[in-house]
C-alpha cells in the first residue's frame, strides 16, 4: 500500500506566506474603498454647504488653534507703558513662553506646577496683584479676546477708554529667600537673607546678563529727592511747606515724573516723622528702610525704568503661581527683531 506524501516544510511556509498576501491585499482594498467612499461623501457634504458655513468653519477652526498656543503654549502682548524702557518700548509686541514655568489649565485659575523657576535677571510677566476682577465670566472673555486677536484687540478698560493692567512684565530681581533694598534709587539684594548687600549690578554681570537699569534721577538729585517728598507730604496735610521744600519740589518735577517707588522711602519717611506716633507709619517707614524679605515661592519683579515703575516696591512680592511665562523675543515692529534679554 502506498503512503500519501507529508507536505514538505517549504511548501507550509509558502502557504502561509500565499494566505498573508491575500490577507494584506483584502484589507487594503477594503480601507481603499472605505477612504474613496469618505471622499465622496465629504464632497457631496461640501456642495451642499453653504460657502459663509464654510468660511465660519476654518476662521472658527483657525481661532481654536491660536487659542490653544496662546493659552498653552506662546502668547502675544504689547507693551503699554514705559517701565521696561530700554528692553522694551511702548507699542512693542513680543511673544511670551507660556510652558516654561508651569502653563494655566483654565485661564486665571488653575495652573500646573513645573520644575523650572524664574531665575535671576528674566524677564518675567505676572497677575497684576492690584488688578480689580470685574468677574469669572467676563474676565474669561476678556482673555479670550485678547489672545485671539494676537493682542490687537483689548475690552478689559477703564472709564476712560484706558486698557487696565491686568498683567504686568518687569525682571526677576529679588528671588526667593533674598533679601532687597533700595538706596538712592540703586538697588542692594542680600542673597539668600544672609552675607552682605550686593549691588545689583555686580549680580547681573556675574550671570552675563546686560544691566539695563535706566535712571530718570542723577545720583546727586536725591537730596532734593528727599526734600520734595517732604514737600508733597506736608502739601497734602495742609501744612506749610518751606521754600528749601518748595524749591527742590520745582526742580524734581523738571527732571522727571515723581509718582512712584523711587521716592516712597521718603515719603513714607516724611510722613513718620509728621506723625511719629502714627505705629503704622513707623511700620511702612522701617520696612521700606530695611528692606523686603521675599518669601518662599515668591519673586520681586522690578521695571529696568526704575524711576517710572509701579513694581514689587509698592506692592510686594509675587507669587510664583502668579507668574505667567517668560519674555522670548520681539516679533513688532521688524526693526526691534530680537530676543528679549
Amino acid at each position: 500500500m502506498s503512503k500519501t506524501p507529508s507536505p514538505t516544510p517549504s511548501a507550509d511556509r509558502s502557504g502561509v506566506w500565499q494566505r498573508w498576501q491575500h490577507g494584506v491585499v483584502a484589507v487594503t482594498e477594503r480601507y481603499l474603498s472605505w477612504r474613496r467612499l469618505r471622499r465622496v461623501r465629504r464632497k457631496v457634504r461640501m456642495q451642499g454647504k453653504h460657502p459663509l458655513l464654510d468660511w465660519a468653519e476654518a476662521i472658527g477652526s483657525a481661532i481654536l488653534i491660536v487659542l490653544v498656543i496662546n493659552q498653552f503654549l506662546l502668547q502675544a502682548y504689547r507693551i503699554p507703558s514705559e517701565s521696561m524702557v530700554p528692553t522694551l518700548l511702548v507699542g512693542d509686541r513680543i511673544f511670551v513662553n507660556k510652558l516654561i514655568y508651569g502653563p494655566e489649565l483654565i485661564p486665571g485659575s488653575i495652573k500646573l506646577p513645573s520644575p523650572r523657576q524664574p531665575r535671576r535677571g528674566e524677564v518675567i510677566i505676572f497677575e497684576n496683584p492690584t488688578y480689580v476682577a470685574v468677574g469669572p465670566a467676563l474676565e474669561l472673555v476678556q482673555r479670550v479676546i485678547y489672545m485671539a486677536t494676537l493682542s490687537l484687540v483689548n475690552i478689559d478698560t477703564d472709564e476712560q477708554g484706558r486698557p487696565r493692567a491686568h498683567f504686568l512684565i518687569k525682571r526677576a530681581v529679588g528671588m526667593p529667600g533674598d533679601r532687597v533694598r533700595v538706596r538712592d534709587g540703586d538697588v542692594e539684594i542680600m542673597v539668600g537673607g544672609a552675607g552682605p548687600w550686593r549691588p545689583e549690578r555686580e549680580l547681573m554681570e556675574e550671570l552675563g546678563l546686560p544691566y539695563n537699569v535706566r535712571r530718570l534721577f542723577p545720583q546727586d538729585s536725591y537730596p532734593e529727592l528727599r526734600l520734595a517728598s517732604m514737600a508733597r507730604v506736608r502739601a497734602a496735610a495742609g501744612m506749610r511747606v518751606s521754600s528749601a521744600e518748595a524749591l527742590a519740589a520745582e526742580r524734581i518735577r523738571e527732571i522727571g515724573r515723581a509718582d512712584y517707588s523711587y521716592s516712597n522711602t521718603w515719603i513714607a519717611r516724611a510722613r513718620y516723622e509728621l506723625d511719629p506716633h502714627n505705629h503704622g507709619l513707623a511700620r511702612d517707614w522701617r520696612r521700606l528702610e530695611h528692606g523686603w524679605q521675599v518669601p518662599a515661592h515668591a519673586f520681586m519683579p522690578m521695571g529696568d525704568n526704575r524711576d517710572d515703575s509701579r513694581d514689587s516696591r509698592d506692592f510686594g512680592p509675587v507669587k510664583l503661581d502668579k507668574v505667567l511665562g517668560r519674555a522670548l523675543f520681539h516679533y513688532w515692529p521688524p526693526s526691534r527683531w530680537a530676543a528679549v534679554r
